[in-house]
């Protein structure tokens, strides 16, 4: 191999040095770069895309069930904040304040939103007068900043970060539940189906649900390394928000009603995700539908082959793309096939098509996928069915992969012994009846700095959160007092 290969390649082990190995991944595959300023990051132009892909998906799909996009500033006045104490104290760690504006101090600082409840609620009280104008449905598509990250790991932890917010406000409990089963089912499909993620779903313990909420659902992602992914939350905040901002309006009979609310989020820690889960020793893996480029054609020429091999090779990148499919014809003279072949790999681009001489003689041409290094030939007037049959191909192995991680890593134990050995040596998920005390999470959290990342939910099709599932056994699994919730202990990112 080449110095310039060796430069081109990643050198870290994911198995090894996940973190190193993840960041060397980001960098060399043009995702980001690491900004100037301490954890922020620079998203470049693969990166973005993939933000795009994820984007695009999940705006077709809240405007398809009723929502609005809207903007609002990025700047919070203090008061506002304050007028629910919750959020107050609960993202008080994390905020940025603006005091100063040029050379004028300001007569009140401004928070730089850390979340858009309390600036986005006192308009929809506004807009809300009558049962009519229920529900409202509103998203805006935004950053955030939240000054609590100390360990930078582009796109799992920044202090500024890219999300969607939803704020929604409904007539009745039912209206608001039914809106945040909707929006997590959305995640979960985003997931699922767009980034080839499997998911668990969730609720947050009460003392880990986000301030001023009645509950917190969550779709929960597993890592290769043991540790979870919170890769999206939608929220039931009950009346609290709509009481300490006014949210009211007037009922069929005229009598003033304080509305329900929800808020919904997901943020661009779903790319860090897709890259942990999917991509190996040698550099980004992609599923094909978020893939910028999803077939990369490589062509292999002699000079006396040159002109031939070229031309077969513009005829089937063309039928590719008026077929819709995302193609790259790599005829650069001053790379070497294997140098390209390196390079696909390293970004991600899931499949390969090689063309030679012989490919142009047969009429055929030989396909690779990019997870596996699988290898077969097609004939050159069905490229473009093989072509999307190999894609989906592609997609089902990378959810299966996935699958199998997730599915052999819950486990189950009954002792603070048993549950911190299991997480030590195996990671994943560990299943334990759970008190409901938030002691005994930090038995378990103090040692090795795992947490409860999620209860598990049964019935969804209600007014309330969903009845937790009864446990196996009926003693917590720390403290040995009455259980009568399941918890699922890990490491989260």
């Amino acid at each position: 191999m080449s110095d310039e290969s060796q430069e081109l390649g990643i050198t870290e082990s994911k198995s090894h040095k996940p973190g190193e190995w993840y960041a060397e991944v980001v960098q060399k595959a043009d995702l980001a770069d690491y900004a100037p300023m301490g954890g922020f990051i620079v998203t470049k132009p693969r990166g973005y895309a993939l933000w795009e892909a994820i984007q695009d998906a999940l705006d077709g799909w809240f405007k398809e069930t009723g929502v609005d996009n809207v903007y609002f500033p990025m700047f919070i006045p203090e008061s506002y904040l304050e007028r629910e104490k919750d959020i107050v104290e609960g993202f008080d760690p994390e905020v940025a304040w603006v005091t100063q504006g040029g050379h004028d101090e300001l007569e009140e600082r401004l928070a730089v939103r850390p979340t858009s409840e309390s600036i986005i609620a006192p308009f929809m009280a506004d807009w809300t007068r009558s049962h009519r104008d229920l529900p409202m449905r509103l998203n805006q598509w935004c950053s955030v900043v939240r000054w609590e990250a100390t360990e930078t790991k582009p796109f799992f932890r920044t202090k500024e970060f890219l999300w969607q917010e939803g704020h929604t406000a409904h007539a009745s409990n039912e209206g608001a539940w039914e809106e945040v089963w909707t929006r997590l089912g959305q995640y979960e499909r985003v997931y699922e189906d767009v980034l080839a993620i499997p998911v668990l779903r969730g609720k947050k313990p009460e003392h880990d649900k986000f301030p001023g909420a009645d509950t917190t659902t969550t779709v929960e992602a597993l890592m290769p390394d043991g540790k979870s992914v919170q890769g999206g939350t939608s929220h039931n905040l009950g009346q609290s928000f709509a009481e300490a901002f006014d949210i009211t309006f007037a009922d069929e009979d005229e009598k003033e009603q304080t509305a329900y609310t929800t808020s919904w989020g997901l943020s661009w820690r779903a790319i860090g995700a897709l890259v942990m889960t999917h991509s190996d020793d040698q550099g980004l893996v992609l599923p094909p539908t978020v893939a910028p480029t999803q077939v990369a054609i490589v062509p292999i020429w002699q000079e006396d082959t040159k002109d031939d091999v070229l031309e077969y090779a513009e005829e089937i990148a063309e039928d590719l793309e008026d077929a819709g499919v995302r193609v790259d014809l790599d005829d650069r003279d001053g790379r070497n096939p294997g140098f390209k072949f390196n390079e696909h790999e390293l970004n991600g681009v899931p499949l390969r098509l090689e063309i030679g001489p012989h490919e142009v003689d047969d009429e055929e041409v030989t396909l690779v996928h990019r997870p596996d290094n699988a290898e077969s030939v097609e004939d050159r007037d069905e490229i473009v069915d093989a072509v999307d049959e190999h894609l989906d191909e592609i997609f089902d192995k990378l959810y299966e992969a996935a699958e199998e991680n997730l599915e052999e890593n819950v486990r189950e134990a009954h002792s603070p012994e048993e549950i911190l050995g299991t997480i030590g040596k195996h990671g994943g998920y560990v299943k334990t009846p759970w008190c409901g005390d938030e002691a005994c999470e930090e038995v378990i959290k103090e040692k090795i700095a795992a947490e409860i990342v999620m209860q598990p939910l049964a019935d969804e099709g209600g007014s309330t959160a969903g009845e937790v599932p009864e446990p196996d056994h009926d003693e917590c699994g720390v403290c040995g007092d009455p259980a009568d919730e399941i918890a699922y202990f890990a490491k989260s990112y």
